[in-house]
């Protein structure tokens, strides 16, 4: 029997899986939590009625929870950018992106009752690096490994809306936002990645605390030329913009998630500054983050000025349209 209220999420653990599991709860939802460990779940997470043991790349028990649920939001994929990219690991990037989503798809496809909605999480790495034009969801799509990889991703994903089932590829950009712990320094950097579903930089509460630590230490600044634009969204407008496309039937295929303010690397790296009262007046070099890093280093050095044409169309409201509310919202700014 289908049950109206019940919603299958992956990547439940992570930053914004679990704003997701908590909105979700709040709203009367029954929360399925997928997870490669789901006692360690249950353990860490204070949301999710059922935990259910999940190995993506492989079908199993848990393919039948997805018989009857309403809805399946799919954020999981591997995410640790912080080391090089080797071949082997753009592989794992590839196929813990693409062969996940099709293990969920496939699961789908299989369920006598198939679920209503399917949001899966997606990037705004499909544009690939750009100039200074908008991009909207209809904009064509990039030719770099990111972008490569997203198309593939979301081809996966796309397979849903042939059952039937109304989907959703939600391009997420940088997301900035806290947890209970706030915006404070981290306390062990050794732990900190720089993630990416869209340009995901998370150590635990987002990508704040790394992005501000130079600036505590007054030697912050733009990266590289600082000239690269920066698609940012704050915690709180992902997790609407997920909930928008799980409840409201008028939102189909992609959708970005980006906040309505464009702006530069620069521009935010001076708004962080004048927030925190602190200069921003160092730059990162690029080509030492090229030293550093290797091939990752371009997705911090360049970018692409997306716009949540789509969100806006549908009438979604912005809790925090611009840079400056959203960083003073997090540093407790008036």
């Amino acid at each position: 029997m289908a049950d109206a209220r019940r919603v299958i999420v992956t990547g439940a653990t992570g930053l914004i899986g679990r704003k997701v599991c908590a909105k979700l709860e709040a709203r009367g939802y029954r929360v399925v939590v997928f997870s490669r460990n789901p006692e360690a779940a249950r353990r860490t997470m204070r949301n999710g009625s059922e935990f259910v043991a999940w190995t993506s790349a492989e079908d199993g028990p848990w393919a039948a929870a997805i018989d009857g649920a309403h809805a399946v939001i799919h954020l999981a994929g591997a995410n640790n950018f912080a080391q090089r990219w080797s071949q082997a690991y753009k592989q794992e990037i590839k196929n813990s992106r693409v062969i996940g989503t099709r293990g969920i798809v496939n699961a789908m496809r299989k369920a006598n009752l198939k679920p209503k909605v399917f949001v899966s999480a997606s990037a705004i790495g499909y544009y690939g690096p750009r100039d200074a034009t908008e991009l909207d969801e209809s904009a064509s799509p990039g030719n770099d490994f990111l972008a490569e990889v997203v198309k593939e991703w979301e081809a996966e994903a796309a397979k849903a809306e042939q059952l039937g089932i109304r989907t959703v590829l939600l391009r997420t950009g940088v997301v900035i936002g806290s947890d209970k712990r706030g915006v404070g320094l981290p306390l062990d950097l050794k732990g900190a990645s720089l993630k990416r579903p869209g340009v995901v930089l998370d150590f635990e509460n987002g990508a704040l605390p790394l992005m501000a630590l130079p600036f505590r230490l007054f030697v912050g600044g733009p990266i590289g030329s600082g000239n690269q634009w920066f698609p940012w969204v704050h915690l709180e407008d992902e997790v609407g913009l997920i909930m928008l496309a799980l409840e409201n039937e008028q939102v189909r295929g992609p959708l970005n998630a980006t906040a309505p303010e464009t702006v530069t690397n620069k521009e935010f790296s001076k708004a962080l500054g004048r927030v925190m009262n602190r200069p921003s007046w160092l730059p990162v070099p690029a080509f030492a983050l090229r030293v550093m890093l290797g091939e990752i280093a371009n997705m911090l050095t360049e970018g692409q000025r997306v716009v949540p044409r789509k969100a806006q169309e549908l009438g979604y409201q912005f809790k925090y349209p611009t840079v400056d509310s959203a960083l003073r919202a997090l540093f407790n700014r008036k």
